[in-house]
Order: structure tokens, then C-alpha cells, then sequence
């Protein structure tokens, strides 16, 4: 931050001006922290734990050692994209925003609100995840159980504390978030020690071996239906994909970030790069410490829980427990922040209801005090309404948060695929300084387009398959809505001559918050 000069600071209003918005946010958060807020959404230590099933339940050991760099890759494409994009366009709200220029007011609309429910339920998700590990570790210290009073009760205890954090405004915040990111490395790092020192040998074969565990005993509970060896190898894909996500948050903090056309790219490409490679190395780790791997299939979602009682010294159990709880419960905070960002920029262009309470900055903290604990509110709401029905003998909540992370990539590839075709053209004139060229971005679109159709595929198979008919059922119905109500009313981003009539609008929203 000492590095930021007077210089910086009116550069980042100008870009800020120049697309028709006030700098009502406070710029408090360094390249690091813009780094360490995407790093600790992925969290390797909350997703890449909470779903190992996901991949022991299916192909085994290779579902780590080839599926995790492979999956991986998947989810940095998107990363690379959106960089591109984000160094050009650096706003927070960006998926919105980067699919209106990009495209026109209903790839914008679409795009926030793929971008919304994936976040409101990403956030629940992260939430329960959190419950269950707290549940299996210290379960019976404390006398929880696995019930729905009790779930619902543990999130919204939680969730609350993560909003109250960001009410107090991105200083504080940016600070826990900076911890989080150096917490997850050491972690990561003492998980991985303490794995190769409890594990009884080094079967590096194992890492390689293909198997196919689904629908036997046990691994049924993650994957009840037998499919192929090659289907089993994909669905472990899901283990990386859905956990190395959330890196749109470096975007959604854009206005909050120092030089914000460079530290965003590089947040959110680093913080893939940086989760890939330690996660790869833990979950490694981890396959050789397990006794057995056929064992370990039988296990289910507890496989983590299971391999660790039977292998690990229980003091060194302890501790690491602590860390990854504390380390998830950073992971929630945020996502807290990149929610109610992204719930901020869409209300100050009048895309949610109540958009003018939404929109409001809290003079005295600087942070979007009504986003933050509506998106809040959103998220519990979700955890209890969803955990308490079920579809077709499934909880609907595991449906539905299968259905919302392809509606998060959803809103990543919209944005990616318009630069595609506009890279170069009078919407998208300048690449912005964090620049990899006019071609390989056009590949990596295609890339990401690609990758699209497979999380779609494998995301709506077995127990999920109510994902495909409760997708298409949002998109009509998120269809029926534009043509009917949002096509008349929704103006989208200023763009032109609406911006400069914004002046004197943004001139009186700073002089509000006290910015200078």
C-alpha cells in the first residue's frame, strides 16, 4: 500500500468515473488482499476436503492424481478469462457489468442473476460444508447433531457473524481475509507433513491407479448409480471444479483493490494458480496416508474423517481441525463480501428489487451495510427452505447446489464467450494492462466454451439428474421475466452520453461517503 501514490488513486477514480460510477467504496484492500480474498473462497481446505468423496466414492487415487490437475485446468481457463476482461473493466459487480459492454442489457440482466444465485447458494453451501466438519470433529464434544434445527441454527450463527465482520467495512475484512490467505498455505503445509508422516507407506501407484467405485458399498452414497470407468473419472472431476471457484470475487472488490486494472487479473489467476498447486500436493498426501483405497471408497463422505482417526496422532488430529475450521469460517467471510458487491453494483443500476436501499453505502464504514446482510439473509434461507424438502427421494438442497454452480460457471462463460466476438471491436477496444493478446484470449474463450458443456454434462448426472430440468426451468423462467417485466423497465449500465450525465450524481454519492 505504501507504494500507492496520489497518482495511482486518481487513475483508479478516472477508470472508475469513466464507466459512470462514484468511488463510494474505500480503496483499502493491496494486491495481496485482493489475491487472498479469491484464495480463500476456493479454500482448499473447505471444498477440497468436504467433497474428497466426490473423487475416493468414484475413480479412486487417479481421481487425484490425474482428475485434480485436470479439473484444475477446467476452472483456470474460466480464471484467465475473466482476468482478461476484469484488467479492461475494473468494477465491482464485474460479471454484470462485462456482460452488458460486452453484449446488451439482457446478457447483462442474465448474467447478474446467474451470477447472484450462484453466489447466495455457494455461500449456504460453503456454510453447511462448515457444519459438517465442525459436525464430524467435534460433533460429540459439543453435543450437535446432524438434524435440521440444528444445521440451519449452526449456519445462521455463523453466517451472521461473517455479515456483522463486513458491516464494520473492508479494513477489517481485507485484514482476516489477508490472515486466511496465510493460514490456508500453513495449513495446507502442515496437513501435507503430517500425512506423509502418518502414512504407511509411499505407493505412488496408487495416485495413478484407475478404479471405478460407484454404486457399490458405501460409495453409493455419493454415487448411487455404477456407470463407466471414463463416466466415474469425470464425476470425480467435479472435486476440483467446484472447489477451485469463487476467484470473481477479485473482481467483485475491484473498487476497493489499489490499481485495480493489474491486481485483479493477477488475484484471480495467482489465486487459482497458488489453490492448484498446494491442493494437489495435500490431497496427495492424503491418498498415500489412507490404509486402503477400496476401504476408503466405502466410506463415503466421510473419508477424510475416517482416514484421519485411523491414521493420525489425535493431538496432531486436534490441531489441524481447528485450523481447517477456522480456515472455513474465513472461506464464508469471504464470500460474504463478494456476494453483497456483486448485490451493491447490480442495485445501483436498479436490477433488484429495492434497489435504492441496496444500493446504499454506510457513510461511517464504507460498506454496503443492506447487501451484506440481505445476501446474508438470502443464503440461511436457502440452507433451511432446501434441507428441508426433498426431490425425488434427494435432498433438494444437494440439487440445488448442483444446479447453482453451473448457473456461477454459467455467468463466468456468458461474458467470456461475447468477448469472443467483440475482443478488438468497438466494444472492447482496449485489452487493459494486464494484457495476454488478442489470439490467445480468442482461444481460451473457445476453451472456456467448451468447458462449459462438460461441468453441464457432468453436472446434472446421478444423484443430480433433477439439475437438468431445474436448469431449463430457470432459464424459461428467467426468460419470461425479461420479455414481461425487464425489458421495459431495465436500463443496464450507463454507457455513452448516460455517462456523462452521471457527473454531478457521482460528484453529490462521494461527497456522501466523505471521499476526497
Amino acid at each position: 500500500m505504501s507504494e500507492y501514490t496520489e497518482g495511482d488513486k486518481k487513475q483508479d477514480t478516472h477508470i472508475l468515473h469513466s464507466m459512470g460510477y462514484a468511488q463510494e467504496l474505500e480503496r483499502r484492500m493491496s494486491s495481496f488482499s485482493n489475491f487472498a480474498i479469491s484464495f480463500s473462497i476456493i479454500c482448499i481446505l473447505s471444498g477440497g476436503i468436504n467433497s474428497l468423496g466426490q473423487a475416493t466414492a468414484g475413480a479412486g487415487g487417479a481421481a487425484i492424481g490425474i482428475g485434480w490437475p485436470l479439473g484444475c485446468l477446467i476452472s483456470g481457463i474460466f480464471a484467465l478469462g475473466l482476468a482478461q476482461i476484469g484488467s479492461a473493466y475494473p468494477t465491482a459487480g464485474g460479471l454484470y457489468h462485462w456482460g452488458s459492454i460486452l453484449g446488451n442489457r439482457f446478457t447483462g440482466w442474465l448474467s447478474a442473476w446467474l451470477n447472484l444465485l450462484g453466489l447466495v447458494t455457494v455461500l449456504g453451501a460453503i456454510n453447511v460444508g462448515t457444519f459438517y466438519f465442525f459436525f464430524g470433529a467435534f460433533g460429540p464434544t459439543f453435543g450437535i447433531e446432524d438434524t435440521l434445527t440444528h444445521r440451519v441454527v449452526f449456519v445462521a450463527i455463523i453466517t451472521g457473524l461473517q455479515a456483522g465482520i463486513n458491516h464494520f467495512g473492508i479494513g477489517l475484512t481485507a485484514k482476516l481475509t489477508d490472515f486466511s490467505g496465510y493460514l490456508i498455505f500453513a495449513t495446507a503445509i502442515l496437513l501435507t507433513i503430517a500425512c506423509l508422516i502418518a502414512a504407511p507407506g509411499f505407493d505412488f501407484a496408487r495416485l495413478f491407479t484407475f478404479a471405478n467405485y460407484t454404486g457399490t458399498e458405501g460409495a453409493a452414497l455419493v454415487w448411487p448409480n455404477s456407470v463407466s470407468g471414463v463416466m466415474a473419472f469425470l464425476l470425480g472431476l467435479l472435486l476440483p471444479i467446484y472447489t477451485i471457484t469463487g476467484y470473481d470475487a477479485s473482481a467483485h472488490t475491484s473498487e476497493e483493490t489499489v490499481k485495480a486494472a493489474e491486481s485483479v487479473p493477477r488475484g484471480m489467476v495467482s489465486a487459482v494458480v497458488w489453490s492448484a498447486v498446494f491442493g494437489y500436493i495435500m490431497l496427495c498426501s492424503f491418498v498415500l496416508m489412507i490404509p486402503n483405497m477400496d476401504d476408503a471408497a466405502k466410506q463415503g463422505w466421510n473419508v477424510f474423517f475416517w482416514a484421519m482417526d485411523a491414521q493420525m496422532n489425535p493431538t496432531v488430529k486436534s490441531i489441524l481441525y481447528f485450523l481447517i475450521f477456522v480456515s472455513q469460517l474465513l472461506c464464508g467471510l469471504a464470500t460474504v463480501t463478494s456476494l453483497s458487491r456483486m448485490i451493491f453494483a447490480f442495485s445501483r443500476d436498479k436490477g433488484l428489487p429495492a434497489s435504492s436501499v441496496l444500493a446504499k453505502v454506510s457513510p461511517k464504514y464504507r460498506s454496503p451495510v443492506a447487501a451484506i446482510w440481505t445476501g446474508s439473509l438470502l443464503a440461511v434461507l436457502f440452507v433451511w427452505f432446501t434441507s428441508a424438502i426433498t426431490i425425488a427421494g434427494t435432498p433438494a438442497y444437494s440439487i440445488v447446489v448442483s444446479c447453482t454452480v453451473i448457473f456461477l460457471f454459467l455467468s463466468f462463460a456468458l461474458p467470456i464467450a461475447l468477448g469472443l466476438f467483440t475482443i478488438g471491436t468497438a466494444k472492447w477496444p482496449n485489452m487493459g494492462p494486464w494484457n495476454m493478446g488478442i489470439p490467445a484470449y480468442r482461444l481460451i474463450a473457445v476453451l472456456a466454451i467448451i468447458s462449459m458443456i462438460v461441468i453441464f454434462f457432468i453436472g446434472i448426472q446421478p444423484p443430480n439428474d433433477w439439475a437438468l430440468e431445474i436448469t431449463v426451468g430457470f432459464l424459461v423462467l428467467t426468460g419470461i421475466v425479461w420479455f414481461a417485466f425487464e425489458n421495459r423497465r431495465f436500463m443496464g449500465p450507463p454507457i455513452g452520453e448516460a455517462i456523462a450525465k452521471r457527473q454531478a450524481e457521482i460528484a453529490a454519492a462521494e461527497a456522501a461517503v466523505g471521499e476526497k
